[in-house]
C-alpha cells in the first residue's frame, strides 16, 4: 500500500514503515528513544517492532496498564517524572506502540513535556489504525468524563502494521469497526455497503477497507484541521456515545463498554434524531439499525439511565454557548454539523434503540 502523506507527516504500512522508522532514527539521531506501551503491547507487540528495527538505538521502555483508565493525569506526571528521571530532554523522542489509549496518551505527553518533544505512533489496534492514531489529537480524560484535556500535535510519522491486528481479541477488532462504519455513512455510502459485512471478506479485503478509512479520515482532518467546520463530522455517533461511554464507566453496576461499541449505540440514536431533524430516510435507519445490532448486539439502557446520560452530555467538546451540538445525516455520506436537539429527542432515541 502507498504511504499517505499529509501536510505534516506521512502514514507507511508494514515493511515499508519499518523502513521508514528505521531511517529517521538514524537521521535525527536523538538524544534519547523511549518506547511507551501498556503491559499487553509490552509482550504482544513490542518485540516485533524491535525486531524490524536495525538502527543502532538504546532505548528505554515506558510501560503503562491497559485500559481507558490508564488515560488520566495521574499517569502524565509520572510519564513525566520517568522522563526526568531518566534523562530525557528536548531531542528525546517517544515512540507509542498500542492502541489509542497509548497513542493519544503518548502523544500528549510528549507534547508537554519541555514544550513538545517528537514521537511516533505506531497503533496496534483497529481503532488507533483508522482512528485514534490519524489527525493530531491528543489527550487524557479528566475523571470518567472523555478527552477533556488534549492538544493538536502531529507525530513525525505513523506506521500501520495490519499483522498487529493478529494479537487483537475479537471485541477490540469489533471496537474499531465502529470507527469504520462511521466513515461510510458520513462520507461515501459504497465504503458503508463494502463495510457491513466483513465476515465475508478475506484478509487482503480488510487491509484495503482499513487504507480506505484511513484516507477518509485523513481527507477531512486536511480540510479543517482545528476542528472549526468540516472536521466535526468525525464526531458522529460520538456525542452520545461518549456520554453512554463514560456513564457505564463510573457505574459499578454496569458492566463497561469498549469505545466503539458505546459509539455504535450513538450512531443508532443520531440516525433516530437524523429521521425527526434532518429528513434521513426511514427505511435506511431500520436498515442501518438492523446492521449494527447484529454486529454488536444489545445494551440494556434503562429509563433510569437516561437522566444521567442526558446530564453528562454538557461535558461534549463540540458544545458553543451552552449547546448541545449534534452530528446527524441528512443522507449517507452527507452529515449536518451543530444541530442542536430537544432532551425529549433524546429520550424517544433510546426508546427506538430498545426496540
Amino acid at each position: 500500500m502507498k504511504p499517505i502523506t499529509t501536510q505534516d507527516y506521512t502514514i507507511y504500512f508494514n515493511n515499508e514503515g519499518y523502513k521508514q522508522v528505521n531511517e529517521h532514527l538514524k537521521t535525527i539521531n536523538y538524544s534519547k528513544v523511549f518506547i511507551l506501551c501498556d503491559t499487553n503491547t509490552n509482550i504482544d507487540c513490542v518485540p516485533f517492532f524491535l525486531a524490524n528495527i536495525d538502527a543502532d538505538v538504546a532505548y528505554d521502555i515506558l510501560e503503562i496498564d491497559p485500559g481507558e483508565e490508564s488515560k488520566n493525569l495521574d499517569i502524565c506526571l509520572g510519564l513525566w517524572e520517568a522522563l526526568s528521571e531518566y534523562g530525557a530532554d528536548r531531542k528525546s523522542v517517544i515512540i507509542n506502540i498500542g492502541g489509542g489509549v497509548v497513542t493519544d496518551l503518548g502523544g500528549f505527553v510528549a507534547s508537554t513535556f519541555k514544550r513538545g518533544i517528537d514521537f511516533i505512533n505506531i497503533p496496534t489496534s483497529l481503532l488507533a489504525m483508522v482512528d485514534a492514531s490519524i489527525g493530531g489529537k491528543t489527550g487524557i480524560d479528566l475523571g470518567h468524563l472523555k478527552n477533556q484535556i488534549g492538544v493538536i500535535n502531529t507525530p513525525e510519522l505513523i506506521v500501520v502494521d495490519t499483522a498487529f491486528l493478529a494479537t487483537l481479541p475479537q471485541l477490540e477488532m469489533r471496537s474499531g469497526l465502529a470507527e469504520m462504519l462511521k466513515h461510510g455513512l458520513i462520507f461515501d455510502e459504497s465504503y458503508w455497503n463494502k463495510i457491513q459485512d466483513l465476515s465475508q471478506s478475506k484478509i487482503e479485503d480488510l487491509d484495503e477497507l482499513i487504507y480506505e478509512s484511513i484516507i477518509i479520515k485523513k481527507n477531512i482532518v486536511a480540510q479543517d484541521p482545528t476542528e472549526q467546520g468540516l472536521r466535526k463530522t468525525l464526531n458522529y455517533g460520538h456525542t452520545l456515545g461518549h456520554a453512554i461511554e463514560s456513564y457505564f464507566m463510573e457505574n459499578d453496576n454496569k458492566e463497561r463498554l469498549l469505545h466503539g461499541e458505546a459509539v455504535a449505540i450513538g450512531i443508532i440514536l443520531a440516525n433516530f434524531l437524523s429521521v425527526k431533524y434532518c429528513g434521513f430516510s426511514e427505511e435506511k435507519n431500520t436498515a442501518i439499525k438492523g446492521t449494527i445490532k447484529a454486529i454488536y448486539g444489545h445494551v440494556d439502557i434503562l429509563e433510569t439511565d437516561y437522566s444521567s446520560i442526558i446530564e453528562l452530555l454538557k461535558y461534549d467538546k463540540k458544545n458553543e454557548n451552552g449547546n448541545v451540538n449534534f452530528v446527524l445525516l441528512k443522507a449517507i455520506g452527507k452529515p449536518k454539523i451543530d444541530c442542536i436537539i430537544s432532551n425529549e429527542a433524546i429520550i424517544e432515541a433510546f426508546e427506538f434503540y430498545k426496540l
